[in-house]
């Protein structure tokens, strides 16, 4: 079994390490990718971990998210679906 990225968690996964980049070294940064990645990696061993995610339930997919540091991994069974900033607007999620 393995871990499906939509697009769409890739493109935001990419927008949070440019927004930090400025302020911290590239292996920091890393780090940082790296411990989100692995936290995703977790669901292969308990995919109904974490909490539903409330301000996805209008969408009626069961997202789920786990969260490291500042970023909510966002995701439905083993589909990585975003990973999101939770020092943003939760409201964005919407759309």
């Amino acid at each position: 079994m393995k871990l499906i990225y939509t697009e769409q968690a890739l493109v935001s996964l990419q927008e949070a390490l440019d927004f930090i980049a400025p302020y911290i070294a590239q292996e920091k940064l890393f780090e940082i990718r790296d411990r989100i990645l692995d936290k995703a990696d977790t669901l292969l061993l308990q995919p109904y971990q974490g909490q539903k995610e409330p301000y996805l339930e209008h969408l009626n997919l069961d997202s789920r998210r786990i969260i490291t540091s500042h970023y909510k991994i966002i995701g439905d069974y083993i589909y990585i679906t975003d990973i999101f900033d939770s020092r943003q607007d939760p409201y964005k999620m919407k759309g």
